[in-house]
């Protein structure tokens, strides 16, 4: 593979630079609520705050240290859940039954929702009974039903991870259950994962993830999430502790078309790790100008093509794009498209191709996909000639 090649796109600076020499907001009066404070290092050896849409890092601290992440597990065994429905090789409406090596295992072990041997269980009320009150059982009947065993499923998950670039991470149960640290994790690996769950599949995610609590067989769990129904647009995702990792959690929130994905690890207990989560969050949407730069469906720039019937393709991003800069920061933007080039054709329109790179001194940048705005087919004999022309010209 060529190596990445910037592509600066040169009428795309002058509309960034504009951008950045816009007036900087109206100092605060005195009134103005007080900002909340990050998460210290005593308080949240590993925390992680990341903008999803821009892929913006606003705080890191040890984002790549490893850690056993417990529950949080179960996100993973849910998205791959996701995967396997989209692809048709999953079913809500399937039902499922314990198996007595299962019920031997996992029966009433942590986190349940009261499955028994024997028992017959929808794939929909498993998924729900995972992600809103961690069911380890849940977890274990899904995996056995329809990978035909726990070790099949784990496999699947680690193959899975791998996919997504999680190179961080290693899977040794369906469920985070303590297993002599063979599951381990990274902040950054979790929110790769929370992107691709969010992205892929929102549908999915937003009837199953984040609800109150769960009842099923007549007994109501509530789910322990910190974020939902305290912090204002927060959805789930998971919460985990054991003794060996302490207390972590992955959320997000989104407000005003902002979505924040947060990790913390190593909490001490999990009254702290709630008030860090909600202050983590808060944090994240008042401490920083969220700068627009551009519209949704704005071309943003181009990128060459190599034997297409155009030699350029127009690129877009898939939302607007927008900078988090320091509550009243006036830096100067600069911006890079990047992509391995000349893309070849052909191409088809929404093909993600290259990255647009925001940056300002200081401040971590943020790194928007960017997805040709029309297809490219490949250039016929005629096309050839009028490329080989223009490009002696060009």
């Amino acid at each position: 593979m060529s190596p990445m090649k910037l592509r600066p796109t040169f009428r795309l600076l002058p509309l960034l630079l504009a951008a950045a020499a816009l007036p900087a907001r109206a100092a605060l009066p005195d009134t103005a609520p007080i900002i909340p404070a990050i998460p210290t290092a005593a308080e949240a050896p590993v925390a992680l705050l990341v903008d999803l849409g821009s892929g913006q890092v606003l705080h890191a601290r040890d984002p790549d240290r490893r850690f056993m992440p417990a529950s949080v597990t179960k996100v993973m065994t849910l998205y791959l859940a996701f995967e396997l429905i989209a692809a048709g090789r999953l079913d809500p409406k399937q039902v499922f039954v314990m198996s007595p090596s299962v019920a031997r295992d996992w029966r009433r072990k942590g986190s349940t929702m009261f499955l028994d041997a024997g028992e017959q269980v929808a794939v929909d009320d498993l998924l729900l009974g995972i992600a809103n009150v961690s069911a380890n059982d849940g977890a274990a009947v899904l995996a056995e039903g329809q990978a035909g065993s726990v070790a099949a499923w784990v496999m699947a998950m680690n193959s899975t991870a791998r996919g997504l670039g999680m190179m961080g991470s290693n899977f040794g149960t369906p469920n985070g259950f303590p297993d002599e640290g063979r599951t381990f994790t990274t902040a950054s690996d979790l929110v790769t994962l929370a992107r691709a769950m969010i992205t892929r599949h929102p549908d999915k995610f937003g009837y199953y993830i984040g609800r109150a609590g769960f009842d099923y067989k007549g007994i109501a769990q509530v789910n322990h999430d910190p974020m939902i129904g305290r912090v204002a647009g927060a959805d789930g995702i998971k919460t985990g502790f054991t003794n060996e990792a302490g207390f972590s959690y992955l959320g997000t929130a989104r407000r005003n078309g902002q979505r924040l994905v947060l990790v913390l690890a190593g909490v001490e207990n999990g009254r702290l790790r709630a008030k860090l989560a909600r202050a983590y969050a808060e944090w994240g949407f008042s401490a920083f100008d969220r700068r627009p730069l551009f519209a949704s469906g704005a071309v943003v720039g181009t990128a060459r093509v190599q034997n297409g019937d155009a030699r350029s393709v127009a690129l877009k991003a898939a939302g607007p794009v927008t900078m988090n800069l320091p509550r009243g920061s006036a830096a100067q933007l600069t911006a890079t498209i990047r992509y391995e080039g000349p893309l070849r054709a052909p191409l088809g329109a929404g093909q993600e191709v290259a990255v647009l790179e925001i940056t300002a001194p200081g401040i971590s940048p943020a790194r928007v996909p960017l997805y040709t705005a029309e297809a490219v087919s490949t250039a016929g004999p005629l096309d050839r000639i009028i490329n080989a022309i223009a490009g002696v010209f060009s």
